[in-house]
């Protein structure tokens, strides 16, 4: 018998299955439970008051029936809202996602940074906090995209989604002409992107540097858990608040490293 912690990974929909990935690379010996509150997405078409209201009570459900050892908030919108009032809620440790602001203005060249997330998140005081905080004499660029995150979650569905799309949400990070002055790092502050970070590499003007949080919160994880635990691999359950089924199992399943979804 293996004592495997149980890791339950939350978000709005299908873009925490990008911090997912990283966390079981990092933890193999951990149970997962990744819950998409898709009933309520998307987050963004909602007010602040309304998503706290939401996310604070159905959490408390959630570490009820599953009894997580951490919670991993895998959504910003949720992260710069609500994660103050889960941890004042319930004693389970928590792990935010939160705009990349901090590194992204440490390795920038050019000292330019743009942040490409919601329109809650960039406009949040939160999000400026960081900002003051870390830009490091950088000029940020907040964009808000309030379509992004939508057509991420259409095309892991296997719906088509153009190019001409994608672009228009994209374009206003790049900012300059000059090679030396222009951006050159741009922040996903939403775990839905990098979702079609491969297409946004194809259409962005010119190279960039993307950064995604991922790989830090899984590190993060794995560290307040402790060793991992010796054993093979535990499994995975996935859940929709809106209690559909998932249909989507053969392009779920390499987030969930190969786990087979109850």
């Amino acid at each position: 018998m293996t004592n495997s912690p149980t890791i339950l990974v939350f978000d709005s929909g299908l873009g925490g299955l990008t911090v997912l990935r990283e966390v079981v690379a990092a933890r193999p010996d951990a149970h997962f439970v990744y819950v998409a509150d898709d009933a309520f997405f998307p987050y963004g078409h909602h007010s602040e008051d309304e998503i706290i209201a939401r996310v604070v009570p159905l959490m408390g459900e959630l570490i009820g029936t599953h009894d997580p050892d951490i919670v991993v908030i895998a959504c910003n919108t949720a992260s710069t809202l609500v994660l103050s009032h889960l941890r004042d809620a319930y004693s389970v440790p928590f792990v935010g996602t939160v705009p990349a602001i901090k590194p992204a203005c440490a390795q920038s060249r050019t000292r330019r940074v743009s942040v490409l997330g919601t329109k809650g998140t960039v406009k949040r005081e939160y999000t400026k906090a960081l900002i003051r905080d870390f830009a490091q004499g950088c000029e940020v660029t907040l964009v808000g995209s309030p379509e992004l995150a939508s057509l991420a979650e259409a095309e892991l569905s296997g719906a088509s989604v153009s190019d001409g799309d994608i672009l228009a949400e994209l374009a206003p990070c790049f900012v300059g002409e000059d090679a030396t002055s222009r951006t050159d790092t741009v922040v996903l502050a939403c775990t839905h992107y990098p979702l079609l970070l491969d297409r946004l590499k194809r259409l962005a003007p010119w190279p960039v540097d993307w950064i995604d949080p991922a790989p830090a919160i899984a590190r993060r994880v794995s560290d307040l858990l402790g060793p991992p635990a010796d054993g093979s691999q535990s499994g995975a359950e996935m859940i929709f608040t809106s209690n559909r089924v998932h249909g989507l199992s053969a392009r779920l399943t390499p987030f969930f490293g190969g786990r087979a979804l109850a």
